[in-house]
């Protein structure tokens, strides 16, 4: 702890460095700070050694190692899926029941079919382990129906369109909110400060060390491809207008709790392209609504890079979560904008500017969020908040877009 300390203190105050050095020495590391360990034909591997020598230096965060939870997709039709967080050990029954619940179906009338992509079927028993890491790269898992021959179906498109319901209208909007906020703060508080290291400079084989940043990145877009999904499978108009409503309200909760990450996944969701045609919705929506939206949208600006958003989230005061595609960005920016090398020496330079960005996540997380939860009238709101229901194609958004509105 003292060796970090005066490390982080050193670039400020120079005459630290002999006791650097010293205390180097007695922590045995000198030997993997020799010039060959620099040398070009070692240098990846020098890197990612230095940052497994330093991974006690920064602050502890649980990794997938520890909770082995991940993101479980388990496909209602070939277009729409639930997402489910669970922990790789979860059994077949287990996720059969989540999904279920969410689709308001008798759980003894499904089953869960993993589905490879040469066609081939296979129904998991209830106690199958039902998620595996390489289940995505080889097959997806359906839920399929059961009939009285107990042969297996899947849902159609016009089945599950059918059998929705517009819940949301009903759930109070600072409430859905907090919960988006407090799941999204469990994902981004066990973020591992190393796994912005290694997202940005291991392309190949980052994922087994970038598994809690990967699950907030996934969170992103799904959120994003649920409020899309919510309104476009919602035909009658005047409800496609409370909707779109509310979630402006509930993008402006998420900004006032501090919740980026989701604010930008919700404005983001409203401006795709199939939602923002709908012209018919949008020239429903109240004067006041539009102008609170614009006013949401400045904050979304890229322009003179993304200078608005980087002013309000600089006021706001800890804990915040910040929009991470950005923060993985400047990241970016630095590592491939500067050599790491310099006539066979290190940048240093350059490795301050990416640690100065990836420190910025420890002011994020100096505080705690507070224990406020939602309303007891609401108790379906977490796990409809924490398993998401979304359409995942754009060909098929854009078709039920012009459904329900088509072109004049």
């Amino acid at each position: 702890t003292i060796y970090r300390n005066v490390l982080d203190d050193v670039y400020e105050y120079p005459v630290l460095e002999k006791d650097l050095k010293e205390f180097q020495k007695i922590l045995g590391m000198h030997r993997r700070h020799t010039v060959d360990e620099y040398s070009p034909h070692r240098k990846n591997k020098t890197f990612f050694h230095q940052f497994s020598v330093k991974e006690n230096w920064l602050q502890h965060r649980g990794t997938v190692n520890e909770t082995e939870e991940i993101f479980c997709r388990v496909y209602i039709t070939e277009h729409s899926y639930v997402s489910v967080k669970a922990q790789v050990s979860t059994s077949a029954q287990e996720i059969l029941k989540i999904v279920a619940e969410k689709i308001q179906y008798p759980e003894e009338e499904l089953a869960l079919v993993t589905v490879s992509f040469s066609g081939e079927k296979q129904a998991l028993q209830p106690n199958d382990l039902a998620i595996s890491k390489s289940l995505e790269s080889s097959s997806r898992m359906f839920v399929y129906r059961k009939d009285l021959t107990d042969s297996l179906s899947p849902f159609s498109e016009n089945e599950e369109l059918q059998q929705r319901s517009v819940r949301i209208l009903g759930i109070n909007t600072w409430d859905l909110a907090l919960e988006l906020t407090n799941f999204d703060w469990s994902l981004f508080n066990a973020i591992h400060e190393q796994e912005l290291i290694y997202f940005t400079f291991s392309r190949q084989g980052s994922a087994e060390n970038t598994e809690n940043l990967s699950l907030l990145l996934q969170r992103c877009n799904e959120v994003q491809l649920w409020v899309a999904t919510e309104i476009l499978l919602c035909s009658q108009l005047c409800k496609r207008v409370q909707l779109v409503k509310k979630f402006i309200k509930i993008a402006a909760h998420c900004k006032a709790q501090r919740n980026l990450n989701s604010f930008f996944a919700i404005v983001m969701g409203l401006n795709t392209a199939s939602v923002s045609r709908l012209s018919q919705t949008w020239e429903k929506i109240p004067g006041k609504f539009k102008k609170l939206f614009t006013e949401l949208e400045s904050l979304t600006d890229p322009s003179l890079n993304h200078k608005a958003y980087r002013d309000a989230f600089k006021k706001m005061k800890s804990p915040k979560i910040p929009f991470m595609p950005l923060l993985l960005k400047d990241v970016t920016f630095i590592h491939e904008g500067n050599k790491t090398f310099l006539d066979n020496l290190v940048n240093f330079e350059k490795l301050h500017m990416i640690a100065d960005t990836v420190r910025s996540l420890r002011h994020c997380r100096n505080n705690q969020f507070g224990n406020e939860v939602p309303s007891k009238e609401h108790h379906e709101l977490k796990p409809y908040v924490h398993h998401l229901h979304v359409i995942d194609n754009q060909q098929a958004l854009f078709e039920l877009s012009h459904r329900i509105e088509p072109r004049a």
